[in-house]
């Protein structure tokens, strides 16, 4: 008689999952990159590491980061939006142009203002605009279906369109130093002195994105849509309030980062915003946020926005030319893209 020899495995070792190194790798890439940047640039440049200059890349980048915070949520529910940038400039102008009381004072100062208004109702006016924007393709994407690519790169060229008309083509500047405070003001936190107030604004946004993604349910569903839309809507989750709720909070945002940048610029421009949507995609994306929606975060985003602020002003700091830096920008984004695809795809086959 035979005997069958069996190998002798501990129970449960045939089910057991090994750890997700491709996992692991999405998550810690880009900070252990930003790090490697920090010290990179400060053995190459002494003055990169001054206190005024890392407040000042802080103070740069809170303008594309709190759109970068909206963008996660569009993202995470497999979306984009292209028309971020535009949508800026136009609340940025709505709001200068409610501050000014119109074009007739749109370069006067102080007393030669004749009908200008307080700053929070600018704020207000500002935020509405963005609001409207992001509700308006927000709609169009979640009630009629048409394709997020298609209804933002429209609202790209309309929010422009509008910016331009309703500023004639031109700047509109000349605040009171209550506006130019929330661009220009600097506060001191605890040791750290002549913090930027754009930077604390960007950090609080933040903070309050992350607490409403990880602890809230509505935070759930976003990660849910993303995931899997089929399966959300057959558990009984709206997906079609979700959508339509994330763009109206990435309108939110670029709302108020109109308000701020006009402030920080002391000017409203028409051609405030160009080239944010790719500042701000690839902040999501190099923080780990997958464009095929239901992974990532606000701390990899916040991540991803330091990274390339950082990379930005080494770069200058070194004096290397700006064409040679949208370059490097894009390789690291299409690098950060492609990392992204091969993990996924390593995943659903470990799956």
């Amino acid at each position: 008689m035979t005997k069958t020899k069996t190998s002798a495995r501990p129970a449960g070792s045939e089910t057991a999952p090994g750890p997700d190194y491709l996992y692991i790798a999405s998550r810690l890439a880009a900070p252990l990159f930003l790090l490697f940047l920090i010290v990179l640039f400060a053995l190459l440049e002494p003055n990169f590491l001054n206190p005024v200059n890392l407040l000042n890349t802080l103070r740069q980048v809170s303008f594309t980061g709190l759109i970068a915070v909206g963008m996660t949520f569009v993202i995470l529910t497999a979306g984009i939006d292209l028309s971020v940038g535009s949508l800026l400039a136009l609340a940025g102008m709505v709001g200068a142009y409610v501050a000014k009381g119109g074009l007739a004072d749109r370069f006067a100062v102080g007393a030669a203002v004749d009908a200008a208004n307080p700053w929070w109702l600018a704020v207000l006016a500002a935020l509405a605009i963005g609001v409207l924007g992001g509700a308006a393709q927000g709609f169009t994407i979640s009630k009629l279906k048409v394709p997020p690519f298609v209804v933002t790169l429209g609202g790209l060229t309309v929010f422009r369109g509008l910016t331009l008309m309703l500023s004639e083509g031109g700047p509109i500047s000349g605040f009171e130093p209550d506006y130019t405070y929330w661009g220009q003001g600097r506060v001191d936190i605890l040791f750290i002195e002549n913090v930027p107030v754009p930077a604390l604004i960007f950090i609080g946004a933040a903070i309050i994105a992350a607490i409403v993604l990880r602890y809230t349910r509505f935070g759930q569903h976003v990660y849910a849509t993303g995931g899997n839309r089929t399966a959300a809507k057959l558990n009984g989750i709206p997906t079609d309030r979700i959508i339509f709720s994330v763009y109206v909070i990435v309108g939110f945002l670029c709302g108020l980062a109109g308000f701020l940048l006009s402030a920080r610029l002391g000017s409203a421009e028409a051609v405030a915003g160009i080239g944010f949507e790719l500042a701000v995609i690839a902040a999501v994306v190099i923080g780990g946020t997958s464009l095929f929606g239901g992974v990532g975060g606000i701390f990899g985003t916040v991540i991803g926005v330091l990274l390339i602020g950082v990379l930005t002003n080494g770069l200058v700091l070194l004096n290397v030319s700006s064409f040679v830096q949208q370059v490097i920008i894009g390789l690291v984004l299409i690098a950060a893209v492609a990392f992204d695809q091969f993990a996924t795809r390593g995943r659903r086959q470990g799956a």
